[in-house]
């Protein structure tokens, strides 16, 4: 008897999941957490004394080569630095150095799988004019550079998945790393437990398999169709930028980013639209909004402007809770990486999946 697909019940996330989850995305998002908890336990002076003789030296600043979700973990230092820093954090996606850089900067090479390209060129290239770099990967290149070097360091990080899920072991390390050099202000004990714990709770919280009726369900529903705008302020812009990747990679979305107040300088007329209808593109996006409760006043004025003059009818604001710029900035991941991963599942699409940069990086090995 053959059964009528009309009167088959809907699939759910659970079992949509278990169908195109290949690589296990959602175990590897649900772990982010105890991900972090660990990184920032792994880095400390007794298993890493070469931190205390560093922690000596008058950097310029740090400059963070990465790519790719390597390379988040430096737009996210940079941030904080910015807001409670000891010094100037630049993140550096090239092969090659800036033509400024000197061994007054520390390099701190991040690279999930230890080969990146960019990255092992301009570590070797510092290394080379007698700077200090420390390495974060998995094995790899990168990683046997200390055994050649020793202004060469390295924090070992954990491997088994794709770079972008790792974000929490890469990230809590290096955080800890600049902790631990005097360059972020440490937090105490009881503070990081209790940032954790509620990390934890809301990582549960978010779980859309596990609240199949729960905020980002519905929020990945209402946005199934209609084109995603993000936007928030200059210090969230790391958070900006990781949620345009994350719906890239995971769900192949394309995602429009606006920081304020730079965007109210430009992007805001594009938004007003033209001629007397205004553009249906600007109505028709989808917009969503990143704040968390340190912003600043007119930054927030800006904002409520926007959204009260925007055309969409569509927009959410997704508001960072915590106790400092840290826990707002690793909430908001948490948001982003359920909200990816629920989409990638809703239209079909392997969360894992990743063919195009496969395909580009196969054609660049076959050109050498």
């Amino acid at each position: 008897m053959e059964t009528d697909p009309e009167t088959q019940p809907e699939p759910t996330l659970v079992d949509l999941a278990a169908r195109f989850d290949n690589e296990g995305m959602v175990g590897f998002t649900r772990r982010f957490h105890d991900d972090l908890r660990k990184g920032f336990e792994a880095v400390n002076e007794e298993r890493f004394p070469w931190l205390a003789q560093l922690k000596q030296a008058p950097w310029s600043g740090v400059l963070c080569l990465g790519m790719g979700g390597s390379a988040a973990g430096g737009d996210f230092l940079a941030a904080l630095t910015g807001h409670v820093g000891g010094c100037p954090v630049i993140v550096h996606r090239d092969y090659t150095l800036p033509a400024w850089f000197d061994a007054t900067w520390l390099v701190l090479a991040t690279s999930h799988s230890g080969n990146t390209e960019e990255t092992v060129a301009a570590a070797e290239a510092a290394l080379a004019l007698d700077a200090t770099v420390i390495v974060i990967a998995t094995g790899g290149v990168l990683a046997g550079l200390p055994e050649l070097s020793p202004n060469c360091h390295l924090i070992p990080t954990v491997g088994g998945q794709p770079p972008r899920t790792a974000f929490g072991h890469i990230f809590s390390r290096q955080v800890a790393c600049l902790e631990h050099l005097g360059l972020l202000p440490a937090q105490t004990q009881p503070e990081r437990t209790s940032m954790l714990d509620r990390l934890q709770a809301n990582n549960e919280h978010f779980d859309a398999l596990a609240e199949p009726e729960g905020d980002i369900a519905l929020l990945a529903a209402g946005l199934l169709n209609q084109p995603l705008a993000v936007i928030g302020p200059s210090e969230l812009s790391p958070a900006l930028n990781r949620f345009k990747n994350q719906m890239n990679e995971n769900a192949a979305r394309f995602v429009r980013v606006g920081v304020l107040p730079e965007m109210n300088h430009n992007e805001s007329v594009a938004w007003g639209g033209v001629g007397p209808d205004g553009d249906h593109q600007a109505a028709e996006q989808a917009l969503l909004l990143l704040t968390w409760p340190g912003m600043h006043p007119r930054v927030q004025q800006r904002l409520d402007w926007m959204v009260a003059h925007s055309p969409t009818e569509t927009a959410w604001n997704l508001a960072g809770e915590g106790e400092s710029l840290l826990e707002c900035m690793l909430y908001h991941c948490l948001v982003m990486d359920w909200l990816s991963i629920t989409l990638a599942l809703l239209h079909g699409k392997d969360p894992a999946a990743i063919a195009p940069i496969i395909a580009l990086k196969a054609h660049l090995n076959s050109v050498q």
